[in-house]
């Protein structure tokens, strides 16, 4: 099926964009033409900014294909300028949603496409959840089918190594060079990455799939790994030294460094496991590359790509560590027992 892709360069959509190439869609893309990405010559390239609404429906106006990826849809603004564009011109619209659209932490694992949607994680979850519903709308009114595809902790080439204070790069180069790790609270909260290869399948078996039609879908991992898992294996993965992992609350972390934690808070502190059987079941959704390869390929574009240095976060992750230490033995020292 003819394809157009808004976005097409980013971390998933680089993995759509040749994935459809080599199943033999055609596909155009439409983003800023920003980001150095290789992608297949084949692809047809249109330059425009998706957020001046007026400039990109015209600049669509003749683009004629069968379903339209978004990668770039975050508000029902941009949802209702996809309508204007595409109502009744196409078959079908994916939308990239995300798991941040349900309330954490859930009332039970594992989490489903059904489970309550409110209150969102965070504002960008609210707005996702807010677009789902004027897509499911507009779906209601003969516009398109529309598809929802609900990713989380997507990582890959072109993107980056999550820990505790976010995506820095200076973390690879500390797990490199055996230095202690902070991590937030016991390390037994649940994380799971999932490569962006695997991922972008998903989506390219849901084009032009009338099973998909009207449906939401997880696409997230199948290797569920705590944190203290999550950064040995990191460590592994790049024959770096096990890792020393220097455990601090999370409030403690979110006082002291606020805005270094957001991720943490809206996120990382929270143990949830998404079910995927859906997407096994419609979209043939496999989970092929195990976390450690994945670890390896991302470090290799990192490197590639002159994205790794120590930086200003290795400073302070040292000044973190040490404060800690030093306020704990004194903790130690002072405390006393007398059963």
């Amino acid at each position: 099926m003819d394809t157009l892709i808004i976005g097409g360069t980013g971390i998933i959509s680089t993995g759509i964009t040749r994935q459809l190439v080599e199943a033999g869609h055609d596909v155009t893309i439409f983003n800023r033409g920003e980001t150095e990405i290789e992608i297949p010559d084949e692809v047809t390239r249109i330059h425009g900014d998706r957020f001046d609404y007026d400039a990109f429906e015209a600049a669509l106006d003749d683009v004629d294909v069968g379903a339209v990826i978004d990668m770039m849809c975050f508000t029902p603004e941009d949802a209702a300028s996809d309508i204007r564009a595409f109502g009744g011109e196409i078959e079908q619209l994916l939308f990239t949603s995300t798991i941040d659209v349900y309330a954490r932490p859930p009332e039970r694992n594992p989490v489903t496409e059904a489970f309550a949607r409110e209150p969102a994680v965070s504002e960008y979850g609210e707005q996702k959840a807010a677009t789902e519903d004027r897509f499911r709308e507009a779906e209601g009114n003969g516009a398109f089918d529309v598809t929802i595809i609900r990713p989380w902790a997507t990582y890959g080439e072109g993107g980056h190594i999550w820990h505790t204070f976010g995506s820095d790069p200076y973390y690879v180069e500390r797990i490199r060079q055996g230095k202690p790790i902070v991590v937030h609270g016991d390390g037994t909260s649940l994380w799971g990455p999932c490569h962006r290869d695997d991922v972008a399948a998903a989506y390219v078996n849901a084009v032009g799939n009338e099973s998909a039609y009207g449906e939401t879908y997880h696409v997230t991992s199948e290797e569920n790994i705590s944190w203290n898992q999550y950064h040995r294996r990191v460590a592994a993965a790049l024959d770096a030294p096990k890792p020393e992992l220097v455990h601090i609350p999370t409030d403690v972390l979110q006082s002291v460094a606020p805005d270094r934690t957001e991720s943490l808070l809206d996120h990382f502190q929270f143990s949830t496991v998404f079910d995927n059987s859906k997407a096994k079941r419609d979209l043939d959704f496999e989970y092929t590359i195990d976390f450690e390869t994945g670890v390896e390929r991302t470090v290799a574009w990192l490197e590639n790509h002159d994205r790794i240095d120590v930086g200003e976060g290795d400073t302070f992750e040292d000044a973190l560590i040490d404060a800690w230490r030093e306020s704990t033995d004194d903790f130690r020292e002072r405390f006393e027992w007398e059963s």
